[in-house]
Order: C-alpha cells, then structure tokens, then sequence
C-alpha cells in the first residue's frame, strides 16, 4: 500500500512538473515570438511591438527592454531571430535573449542591429519605469514616478491610484500625487481641472508648466484659464528664486576657484612685495601634475585626484622656490623688473610645457564621486563637483590660516610681511622666509590647478585665464590679507556671476575691473589693508 502511494506522489508531481515546464516554454516561446517582431523596419510597428513587449507578463521584459537601450539586441538575419550580442575584436558573442545559452560567434555581416529612434526609446525607458514602480529602493520609485509624467495615461493612472495607498515614503508619494494630478488637468469636469491646478500651483517640475501654459492659452472654460494664469505667475515667482540661488551657488563656486588661485598670490604679494606674473603657470603646472597622475593611475581614477594634491603642491612649490632663490631674490626692491622677469619665467614655462605634452588641451578625467548633482527641484540641482570645490577651497584656506597662526613659519611670515629690517635685527632669516613663503604661495597655486582640471581642460593656457582675475581679488580684498581675499573672492565670484547674463562674460569682467579701478580710488589698501610699518610703504 505504501509502495503504491509513493508511486502515485510521484506521478502526481511529475505530471504537474510537466504541466508547468510546459506551459513556461510556451510562454518564453510566445514571447520569444513576439520579440522576433522587432526585425521589421517599421518604426510605426516596432514601437508597437515594444508595447506587447511591456505589457507581457514574462519575468525577462525588464532585461530585454534595458538590452535594448543599451543596443545589445541583434538579429541573425538568415532566420530573423532576436539575439543577444556582444562584440569581441571583430566577431559578435552571440546568446539567446531570454535563456542566454551561447549560439556562438557570428561575423558582422550574419547579424542586423535592432534600430531604435527616440520614440521608441521614450517608451522603453517609461515601461522601465512603471517596472520600477515596486522596486525596494526609494530612489529608483522615485525616478521611475518622475519618468512616467510625461506617459501618463488611464492605465498608469489606475497603477499609481492603487500603489499611493500603499507607498511609505512621503517623497514618492509626493511625486504620484504630482503625476496624478498631470493626469487631472485634462479631465473633462472643468471642477477637477481647477483642483488639480490649485493643487500643482507653486510645483517647479517643466511639464507641469507646459501644461498650465496649455490650459491658459486653451482651455474653454475661463475660470480654468484664470486659474492657471494665477499657477503659473506662482510657479514663475518660484522659479525666479531658484534660479537666484543657482546664481548664487555659481558664483561661490566660482569664487572658490578665484581664492585657491589667488590666495597664494596674497602671501608672496604680501610679504615680499612681489608682482608674480608666472603664477598663472604655477597653476597650470598643478593641472597639468593631475593629468600625469591620472596616466599613472589609469585603474584608480577616485584615488588620483588624493593622490594628485600633494603632488601638485610639492611640483608647483619646487618651482616657485628655484623661481624665487634663482632670479626674484636678486630683484629685492626693484618690483618693476621683477614683474618683467617673472613674466620672462611665465613665457618660458608654457613653452616647456608645449614642448613636453603639446600646444593641444588634455582632459582630465571627474571621478564617480565627484559626479552628478544633487536634485532639490525641477530647477535648482547643485552639481557635486562644484560643491567639493567650495569646500575644498574652505579646506584649503583653514589649513594655511593653522599654519600662519600656530607655527613658526607663519609667525616669521607674519614678522617679515609687517616689518622686514625688525625682523632681521630679531634673528629671522628673511632670506629663508622669502623662499619658503614663495614656495607655500606656489604650491597652494598648483592646488588650484587641481581644482581647475574638474572644471576645464588643462591646456598650456589655462593659467592666463586666472593671472587678471587673481589680482583684482587680492588688490580688492587688501594686498597681504587672507581674509580680504576670501571675502573678495566670493564677492566678485558672485558678482560675475550675476552680471554676464545681463551684459554677456566679457563685458561683465570688463565692468568689474572699472568698478575695482574706482574702489582703489577711495580704498587704495582695500576691503580689508594690512597692518604693521610696511603697509605704508
């Protein structure tokens, strides 16, 4: 009895086993079928086909519409069946789509790419997100809510109606009821369209703009009309606020880059009296040392940049001490031929710099880290690379401010700079001072230059589109005082920045020179003039 029992279980389950194998290879052969269609040439038809494909229910639609963005999918063109392909040297890897087994190498001329045009591809990326719709991560629910708004439709409405009762987290929830409400605005009940714009009025997201500019200019119904005049004059004034901040954040950014290319020029101005005209190489040297580091890190390009500031400071720093023992120490006092001599030195590191890596830009590569942007609305978004900059800049301005303060190289500097002939009747070699300052000026501008390479390609010319720019700010915030150059930094950084799209980039610079030029005349020592006898000199 128990031998038949057994027998019958396992009978039973093989049937069922069989049952469901079955009806699974028949539906990965439908469906295999179905993506088989997409070797029409009919865009019309493959968008359709598309369709089917995002309406199935097959555990694979997420892996074959992704494949097919990323144009892995191909066709064998003797049979027309879709494939997945990968090429290696001159040949194609070529596996099932759905199963994955390996069909083996093809040549470039046995397959067809599958073509896709920006429709389709609009429409990939929208089923993508509605699968992403129940996904753990509150990030991808999000950007897959934000990527179905412009593909709203009844059914994704009656998805998202059912999923917002559910969703925990109040952003994503936030975003649904945005979505639905896009849905709304072209409801028939003209009561609901007034909802749904009183409810998205003040939201800074571009389509529902678009929408409300549509409904103003079109709508039937004139209350509709004017309450989304009244949406849109709120959504304007937001947006106006949002763009000030952008502007604001631009211009410390670029501030940020003004200081750590000006604040060297501060201490060596400051304490010897020396118009460094080389200082825009030294910058360079230090973007040019990053480019090299990358080259020898080409596997750890998060780490280069680590490893690249030290390097920039010793490099830039090296130079600026031969620069000053070699030529500006046998200067001393004759400020007119040193601006000629260093600008001799400027001349002389370009050409070398020409002659090692080419007159031709190279670029430097963004770590991951240091990449995208921080997403506050549909019209602020502060990018990361900008922000590490501006802190990297505050970094870099406590660190020299420490030394300055708590060593004894910045209490001699800081001796020297207020009155040199005390100095060196106390003990303080002046001469040492001088080189050491120098050096610290030069290797906080290769600093800069590290900076700079996450903004700009690194050319031999890069550092003469600072040199100006670095002086109105030391001359602005008064000759030899940080914290002059730190608050004249960011002044004339945002200044700028509000200024070039009224007056376009060059011409702002230029009004801000004349302004400079006229705050001299009342302020000859600046915002903030040094202190001690030398600063009547």
């Amino acid at each position: 009895m128990i031998n038949k029992t057994k027998l019958f279980s396992y009978v039973l389950l093989l049937t069922v086993g069989f049952v469901f194998s079955s009806q699974s290879l028949a539906t990965n052969g439908d469906f295999q079928n179905t993506i088989n269609q997409l070797t029409t040439k009919n865009l019309k038809t493959k968008l359709q086909v598309v369709e089917a494909i995002i309406d199935s229910a097959n555990s694979k639609v997420e892996f074959v519409l992704q494949s097919l963005l990323e144009g892995k999918v191909y066709y064998i063109k003797n049979n027309k069946k879709v494939v997945l392909a990968t090429k290696e040297k001159k040949e194609y890897l070529v596996k099932e789509l759905l199963s994955g087994n390996s069909l083996g190498k093809f040549s470039k001329h046995q397959l067809k790419k599958v073509g896709i045009n920006n429709r389709i591809r609009q429409k990939i990326k929208a089923g993508l997100s509605m699968l992403n719709l129940k996904h753990a991560d509150e990030t991808v629910r999000l950007q897959a809510v934000k990527n179905t708004y412009k593909d709203i439709n009844a059914v994704i409405f009656k998805k998202i109606e059912t999923l917002i009762q559910v969703e925990d987290s109040d952003k994503v929830r936030d975003a649904m009821l945005v979505l639905m409400n896009i849905y709304l605005l072209n409801d028939t009940d003209s009561s609901v369209r007034i909802k749904a714009i009183n409810d998205l009025s003040g939201n800074l997201e571009p389509i529902v703009k678009n929408k409300l500019i549509k409904l103003k200019d079109n709508d039937q119904n004139s209350e509709v009309r004017i309450e989304a005049e009244k949406a849109l004059k709120n959504i304007n004034s937001e947006i106006s606020f949002f763009k000030n901040l952008e502007t604001v954040f631009f211009g410390i950014s670029f501030g940020s880059v003004l200081i750590l290319a000006a604040i060297g020029l501060a201490i060596t101005f400051g304490v010897m009296g020396v118009i460094n005209m080389a200082h825009g190489e030294l910058i360079m040297l230090g973007a040019y040392t990053t480019y090299v580091v990358q080259l020898l890190m080409p596997n750890n390009i998060g780490m280069s940049i680590f490893a690249a500031i030290p390097a920039a400071f010793v490099v830039s720093g090296f130079v600026g001490i031969i620069i000053q023992t070699g030529i500006i120490r046998h200067l001393h006092g004759r400020p007119l031929e040193t601006l000629l001599a260093t600008f001799g030195v400027s001349l002389v590191l370009r050409q070398i710099v020409r002659t090692i890596f080419s007159p031709l830009n190279r670029a430097v590569e963004t770590p991951d880290w240091m990449s995208g942007a921080i997403e506050i609305n549909g019209v602020l978004s502060l990018t990361w690379n900008r922000l590490y900059i501006i802190l990297f800049c505050l970094i870099v301005f406590a660190a020299l401010i420490t030394i300055l303060k708590k060593t004894s190289l910045g209490l001699q500097v800081r001796a020297v700079s207020q009155d040199r002939n005390m100095a060196r009747a106390m003990g303080v070699r002046s001469n040492w001072v001088d080189a050491m300052t120098f050096g610290l000026g030069s290797g906080i501008a290769g600093i800069a230059g590290v900076a700079l390479s996450q903004l700009t390609n690194v050319g031999p010319n890069l550092g003469q589109a600072y040199i100006i720019d670095s002086f109105m700010v030391v001359v602005f915030g008064g000759v030899g005082n940080l914290w002059g150059t730190l608050i004249g930094g960011f002044g004339l950084g945002v200044i700028n920045k509000f200024m070039e799209p009224w007056v376009g980039a060059v011409l702002a610079k230029v009004l801000i020179l004349i302004f400079i030029i006229l705050f001299i005349q009342k302020r000859p020592r600046g915002l903030f003039p040094q202190k001690g006898r030398s600063a009547g000199d």
